[in-house]
């Protein structure tokens, strides 16, 4: 049976750091035109239900350096926008394809397609989880200087897939994290109370930002409204306003603060273009980690 990466909870701490210390070196040799081509011949669908820009991209270029072939598909060029069941798909895809890279809505979707597949599937996204972007993020705070299994995470905003895999995490590798949202906009109780069971580490529900990032190494944060919550965005704006990431906040922060955003960003809602601009601020150093970390990602789930 094929092995595949539907949630952070299907790694291992040691797989996470290996994922990350495979990404460092991928990095290198990309920037030292080394070439790494481990996966020559394979070719590797991309159905994506929901839009993207540097999760597409960076997993296409991924793809193409260790010299597999990308396939990418939306609903409008396949039949499962018409009505064919996920099972059908999966099966006469995995049968074509050495892996599937997939980006939807609901988990149970990935997840009925994985259990009906005969390769490997990666989560590019769900409402749930987004592990594959928490693996790149991980890789940009170490290259920071910070030990990964020993610091204090922030995450300000709504307590969406990011704060999820990001919480799945820290119960896996030990760093402490507090989440700081407005009431109502708490993250997935199934995934708390999992990493509560599995992890020693500290898992905090903060309502007060200045308090929640005055011992915190790494402030994150996110768009107020994911996709698929657009009818929702006047009023989300309105509940999240005093969750911004501003200078005034900072000033209850560490000074070697590290600012980080998965993107897009909209500047001066969830963060202000000071804060986004500043030395501070990694977020283009996190947009290209995707690339790295998706090679490794795709290496170790392939080839093993």
């Amino acid at each position: 049976m094929p092995r595949h990466f539907l949630s952070i909870f299907d790694l291992e701490k040691t797989e996470i750091e290996q994922l990350i210390n495979r990404a460092g070196q991928l990095k290198k040799e990309k920037r030292g035109s080394v070439p790494h081509q481990s996966l020559l011949g394979k070719t590797i669908g991309m159905v994506f239900e929901k839009l993207s820009t540097r999760t597409r991209v960076s997993f296409q270029v991924a793809i193409n350096d260790l010299g597999a072939s990308p396939i990418y598909l939306n609903p409008n060029d396949m039949q499962l926008g018409r009505g064919e069941i996920i099972p059908d798909t999966a099966k006469v895809l995995s049968s074509y394809l050495d892996a599937v890279i997939i980006r939807t809505y609901g988990q149970d979707r990935i997840t009925e397609f994985a259990s009906n597949s005969s390769v490997p599937v990666i989560n590019a996204l769900t409402d749930l989880e987004h592990p594959t972007q928490i693996v790149a993020d991980l890789f940009t705070i170490q290259e920071q200087g910070i030990d990964i299994s020993s610091f204090n995470l922030t995450y300000i905003g709504d307590g969406n897939n990011i704060t999820n895999s990001f919480i799945a995490a820290s119960a896996l590798l030990g760093y402490n994290i507090t989440i700081c949202c407005p009431e109502g906009c708490e993250p997935n109780e199934g995934i708390l109370s999992k990493s509560r069971e599995l992890g020693q580490n500290k898992i905090d529900i903060n309502h007060d930002p200045a308090s929640a990032v005055k011992d915190a190494d790494v402030i994150y944060t996110d768009v107020w409204v994911s996709m698929g919550q657009e009818n929702d965005s006047e009023n989300k704006e309105n509940i999240f306003q005093p969750y911004q990431i501003n200078s005034n906040l900072l000033d209850s922060s560490k000074d070697n603060i590290v600012i980080m955003h998965c993107l897009p960003a909209h500047r001066g809602e969830e963060i202000t273009d000071e804060v986004f601009s500043s030395p501070n601020s990694v977020v283009f150093d996190q947009a290209e980690n995707k690339l790295h970390a998706g090679k490794a990602i795709l290496e170790y789930f392939i080839k093993n």
